[in-house]
């Protein structure tokens, strides 16, 4: 049985979204799979090991993508510090 269930959290202002495909992606999670291929990419070519480039590779997207959604959460938004 599948169910869906949306989200009753609210996203923080100030995440920059990119339109791919009809679908607002936040930029950190493109920004994410960009490090995660360009690490996969220079491994794989001085390894030569596909396992090692696909596990590196994986553990650098997922450090860049919580890295990245951490620091723009601390982020004030601009509209809230040009309002004061």
């Amino acid at each position: 049985m599948t169910t869906t269930a949306l989200s009753r959290r609210a996203r923080p202002d100030g995440y920059a979204t990119v339109d791919v495909a009809g679908t607002a992606w936040p930029l950190y999670k493109l920004e994410a799979i960009a490090a995660g291929f360009l690490v996969f990419v220079l491994v794989l070519a001085s390894t030569q090991v596909l396992q090692t480039a696909v596990l590196t590779a994986a553990g650098a997207a997922v450090v860049v993508w919580w890295v990245r959604r951490v620091v723009l959460a601390d982020r004030k938004p601009e509209s809230a510090s040009q309002s004061s």
